[in-house]
């Protein structure tokens, strides 16, 4: 399963997301993780994304796209992944297209969930996530655990609590406007291709899962990864039904009688016609086979 998970700031992606990923085994794609255990590496482009980053900088797309590409090649993303945070806009849609095209890994399903703007807001000013493995709760709609859950696992400790800077009131406004003039556009973009999900993602979590999961369920298997017998719309059937008829076929010549019970007399006559005929084709001429010939043109008037 390939998905992507839009929606506004606040509409619960990174905890749908999770759930999603205990569903169905398959890990989340965050690009802001990605950058942030990049630039902790050291490696290449964790470098250039620090520079960036560092110089106040919005990070290149080609940058995101060749994390994308590093994490899909790992072995746990091979049976499907969740993106969340990417793609923002039609220009970053496009080029992620062509990458999984390449990679041979198409989308199976892209789920906008909606939610109001009142909503929204208030979301986003309870939202909070843990400093260390990254886990986003909100204080609102899915407060942290207590007892063992609580326990962070990437440091065996309680979670450590943060609030990510633009996650207050006054730059709430900001990113709702962002969004609707640069990623809502992208609600159509993947309408037009039939993978796009619409989820009412407002009110209780479980619920929200519930109907996302459902969603995702319906979602069509393409053809080139159907099971066998089932592609070009049930070709198995037209096999199946195609072997009856040739079997029904092949059953009748030994269902009708033979000799001279005096059942069905003309179907027993053209019977006898062809047996009288086969052997003459099938058999050298005797000698003497003039006669044979004569009666056999005789049964034929």
């Amino acid at each position: 399963m390939r998905i992507i998970l839009l929606g506004a700031p606040g509409s619960g992606k990174g905890t749908q997301a999770q759930r999603l990923v205990g569903q169905y085994g398959i890990p989340q794609v965050s690009t802001g993780d990605l950058l942030r255990a990049a630039v902790a590496r050291g490696s290449e482009l964790g470098r250039k994304a620090k520079a960036a980053m560092n110089a106040g900088k919005l990070v290149d797309d080609s940058l995101v796209l060749g994390l994308i590409r590093e994490r899909l090649a790992e072995p746990d993303a091979r049976g499907g992944f969740i993106l969340d945070g990417f793609p923002r806009n039609l220009v970053q849609a496009r080029a992620l297209a062509a990458l999984l095209a390449e990679l041979g890994q198409p989308l199976d399903a892209v789920v906008q969930l909606e939610v109001e703007r009142d909503e929204l807001v208030r979301r986003i000013s309870g939202r909070r996530s843990c400093a260390d493995c990254g886990r986003v709760f909100n204080l609102l709609t899915a407060p942290p655990p207590t007892g063992a859950a609580a326990i962070c696992p990437a440091t065996g400790a309680p979670h450590r609590l943060t609030q990510r800077p633009d996650d207050n009131e006054a730059t709430v406004a900001e990113r709702l406007r962002v969004y609707a003039e640069q990623t809502r556009p992208l609600v159509e973009f993947y309408r037009a291709q039939g993978l796009l999900r619409v989820i009412d993602a407002r009110g209780d979590v479980d619920r929200i899962t519930a109907d996302l999961i459902r969603a995702l369920s319906a979602t069509a298997v393409p053809a080139s990864r159907a099971p066998r017998g089932r592609r070009a719309g049930g070709a198995r059937s037209g096999v199946r039904t195609s072997r009856r008829r040739t079997a029904g076929k092949t059953r009748s010549p030994r269902s009708k009688p033979r000799g001279s019970s005096g059942r069905r007399p003309t179907k027993r006559a053209a019977g006898a016609k062809r047996r009288t005929m086969r052997p003459v084709t099938g058999r050298s001429k005797p000698p003497g086979g003039g006669g044979r010939r004569r009666s056999a043109r005789r049964t034929r008037r």
